[in-house]
């Protein structure tokens, strides 16, 4: 694979070309049918459609619902009629924040270029809908309609861009230099600059919560926290980060750090840190992850503190993996853990949001030829293929400021974090998409094998705490909720507002947002769930403390020293693993 990224115009270039190309006959043509009269025939709608979305592979052709697509012509029409009578920059382009500025309004072309491209987002859109198909093709549609619609806007191109060529006229060209120089940088480093990285780095302004490293083997680092009070809850507590992203969106920095928050509610605390694979990890299986990871961090505390059990959190993939490892566990007749918090966490695989657009029987095989038997996949994959769930807030608005306007963006913790990504192993990925996403094997008894056993959720019977955010792109709501049905012991639900991180990372302090709480049973739906719940505002955090501090047990003098005799310090936290850089493959 090549070291050098693409362009980010590069992919979207011809469809842009397309579109506008396209999109201005029609336009001529509209004119010249006697003032938009006539509607554009409904074979060249068609046509156009399919230039813009092309049937998808082995998937059906394309039909359309004729009734759907005659409203769809006559309104196409009036748009474009109301659009030349406004003199071509009508005020409603203000609505959308990407054409807000009075500059837009001021520029006719600009203005024209702009309502001409909300007009076709929405004829494409209404053909995607008007489209017969079953519900998955009808939502892939969608989304690379919405892929193009975004790419294609005007505001991308200098050419349209009035803010830009204002900019670039005030400094007198410096900023398009910048600009330049922005581009080729972000070209080097592999993906689109969201903050300035510059002022970032791990364990001095980001990872700063005061510990040390007491176990490390191929696959993690456990790290021990100084406690911050004087006694603790006699049992540990144990957090499980996702694999896919490093472990300190935990521990950003002190005023938003849930391991701080953890630490201030009297628990001794403990992370894991998973390594960065390289080509050394390119063997490792989803079982690996499972028992040398979440299953030798527990027994490693629980070594260390010579207690019972533990609290254990697990956060995204960090909580499916939990859910294995308890599920190991149960099977063994062991019980490493008292109660166990899921945050966005997948069990019920039934409803994953957006990225079920990617999974199906051939993308899987795809990737098991791939990296079944061994291989790395590639951070810079996975963390483009989350940008993109979100293109104008994580791909194009970055584009437009780094590159049209030369701009640096400003620093922001939770996007240097977002760009920190890391790879996978093959083996452990590939595994993950079929048994997970594509079967969704976890939630059927005994139908998967891991660690040499075989699994059943219905055998993890401990208390639990499950947390979903509201606007979740990653883990939907319903997803988050599912696992209320599947885990058979005692429950508690709350749901948070916004979105997959920014809903977690919430602390009390900052008095900002809302949490909902259901006191009544756990329903089948979650709908009926929200219909008879309680909004509070603020962070979710107190309650979950309120829980956690119910399964602590009782407080003991806090330790005056990291590890045991076995387990010495290594190093300080966070550590050498969380510092590592993907490489490129």
């Amino acid at each position: 694979m090549s070291q050098t990224p693409k362009n980010p115009w590069e992919s979207v270039a011809a469809p842009m070309q397309a579109m506008w190309t396209n999109a201005m006959q029609q336009y001529g043509k509209a004119m010249q049918s006697g003032g938009f009269g006539a509607p554009m025939p409904a074979t060249e709608m068609m046509g156009m459609f399919q230039q813009m979305v092309p049937t998808l592979p082995n998937g059906p052709q394309v039909t359309f619902d004729t009734t759907k697509l005659q409203q769809l012509q006559q309104t196409y029409a009036q748009e474009l009629s109301q659009l030349w009578l406004q003199g071509m920059v009508p005020p409603t382009i203000a609505t959308d924040r990407r054409f807000a500025s009075e500059e837009w309004q001021r520029q006719p072309v600009s203005g024209f270029a702009a309502a001409l491209h909300l007009i076709n987002t929405r004829m494409l859109m209404g053909m995607a809908d008007a489209m017969q198909a079953d519900a998955k093709t009808k939502a892939r549609v969608n989304f690379a309609v919405e892929q193009w619609a975004a790419a294609a806007a005007p505001s991308n191109f200098l050419a349209f861009n009035p803010d830009a060529q204002k900019k670039a006229i005030e400094t007198k060209g410096e900023s398009i230099a910048k600009g330049m120089q922005n581009m080729l940088h972000d070209m080097r480093q592999g993906h689109v600059s969201m903050t300035d990285e510059s002022k970032f780095e791990v364990g001095t302004n980001v990872a700063t919560t005061e510990g040390a490293v007491v176990f490390e083997n191929e696959l993690f680092q456990l790290i021990e926290y100084k406690p911050l009070t004087e006694k603790v809850h006699e049992r540990p507590f144990l957090f499980i980060p996702p694999c896919i992203n490093k472990f300190y969106i935990m521990d950003l920095q002190p005023a938003n750090s849930l391991v701080r928050y953890v630490l201030e509610q009297g628990h001794r605390a403990y992370m894991v840190s998973w390594r960065n694979p390289d080509a050394s990890l390119a063997q490792v299986t989803w079982d690996d992850y499972v028992e040398k990871g979440a299953i030798t961090a527990m027994k490693t505390v629980l070594d260390i503190t010579k207690k019972p059990d533990l609290n254990v959190l697990g956060f995204c993939v960090g909580g499916t993996i939990l859910s294995n490892a308890l599920a190991v566990l149960a099977g063994r007749g062991e019980k490493l853990a008292n109660s166990a918090t899921f945050l966005t966490t997948l069990m019920d695989f039934t409803d994953t949001g957006v990225l079920d657009l990617f999974i199906d029987e051939a993308f899987v095989r795809m990737r098991e030829m791939q990296f079944g038997q061994g291989g790395l996949m590639p951070a810079n994959d996975l963390s483009t293929t989350f940008s993109f769930l979100r293109p104008n807030d994580l791909v194009w608005n970055y584009v437009v400021g780094n590159y049209l306007k030369g701009e640096t963006p400003p620093p922001f913790d939770l996007l240097y974090w977002n760009c920190d990504s890391t790879n996978l192993p093959g083996p452990m990925y590939s595994w993950y998409l079929r048994n997970m996403y594509l079967e969704n094997n976890l939630i059927k008894p005994n139908r998967l094998e891991v660690c040499g056993q075989k699994l059943d959720l219905g055998k993890i019977d401990i208390p639990v705490y499950i947390y979903g955010s509201r606007e979740d792109h990653i883990v939907p709501i319903e997803g988050a909720y599912a696992s209320t049905q599947v885990l058979p012991g005692e429950k508690r639900f709350v749901m948070g507002a916004s979105g997959h991180i920014a809903g977690v990372i919430n602390p009390p302090a900052k008095k900002k947002r809302s949490y909902w709480t259901n006191e009544a049973a756990l329903p089948a739906d979650v709908n009926d769930w929200i219909a008879g719940s309680e909004e509070h505002t603020g962070s979710w955090w107190p309650d979950w403390a309120g829980w956690l501090a119910q399964q602590g047990g009782a407080m003991v003098a806090a330790p005056k020293r990291y590890g045991s005799t076995q387990h010495k310090e290594i190093e300080p936290a966070p550590g050498r693993y969380v510092k590592a850089k993907a490489s490129v493959v």
